[in-house]
């Protein structure tokens, strides 16, 4: 399904990027996966036995060095750059009226600047190709629903979508699609963090009975990642169990 494609994913080092990376190599893609956390060399790991080519780099999306290194990686590497996937992202839960101007600036770095630096560092040499595919992670939080706590979360996820709508129209010319995904309740170590009270709440408000997990994420992600959805661009698909149509 991605058989030789190169693909740069980042937030790779556990959860939904994680997922998405093991999903990728499962269908043949080579793999440059970027995290913070030293744990991406143990994604790495994983994916290269899976039989495929990955490189692994400490990088932060909010710094321009960093996400330059992994797109010359890729370069070196590979020689080319078919996908990314712009997954980092961070969501401390903080009241607003609790909030200062350092945790709302946090999170709009890594979340909306994150992208928008990932995404400029691949896009000339995706227009040089003529092809390419741009799949940003947003969530059911800012495009959906809202949630409390989550303000700024919510806001950056919003303007991940509206992003994608508008760079799909600028991209479409040169054979690049842009699309977003927004995952809803996901069982990742973040929610961990989550009493069993709010687990068992949540799940209640599913639908289908249950959380997601990130291997489900991953899979459409592969879809919308192959040319089995060539067709699909500027458009934010949602993988909620329902959440969101209550």
């Amino acid at each position: 399904m991605l058989e030789g494609k190169v693909a740069i994913i980042t937030g790779a080092a556990k959860g939904i990027g994680k997922a998405i990376a093991l999903e990728f190599a499962r269908k043949g893609a080579n793999l440059v996966i970027g995290d913070l956390s030293e744990e991406v060399e143990k994604t790495k790991k994983e994916v290269e036995a899976l039989g495929v080519k990955c490189a692994a780099v400490k990088a932060d999306v909010t710094k321009l060095e960093d996400v330059q290194k992994m797109v010359d990686i890729a370069i070196q590497e590979f020689g080319r750059i078919d996908i990314l996937v712009n997954n980092a992202g961070i969501y401390p839960f903080k009241s607003f009226v609790e909030m200062e101007e350092e945790d709302w600036d946090k999170v709009m770095n890594v979340n909306l600047k994150g992208v928008f630096y990932c995404t400029k560092a691949v896009v000339n040499k995706m227009i040089e190709q003529k092809s390419g595919v741009i799949i940003n992670i947003a969530s059911i939080a800012g495009h959906e629903v809202g949630f409390r706590g989550l303000t700024h979360y919510s806001a950056t996820k919003a303007g991940v979508v509206g992003f994608t709508k508008a760079l799909a129209l600028e991209l479409a010319p040169h054979g690049i699609r842009v699309v977003a995904v927004a995952p809803g309740p996901i069982e990742t170590p973040g929610t961990s963090a989550l009493d069993e009270e709010t687990y068992e709440q949540m799940k209640k408000m599913i639908p289908l009975g249950r959380w997601g997990k990130p291997e489900e994420i991953a899979k459409l992600v592969a879809f919308l990642a192959s040319d089995d959805a060539g067709f699909i661009t500027g458009t934010c698909v949602v993988a909620d169990g329902g959440f969101a149509v209550q």
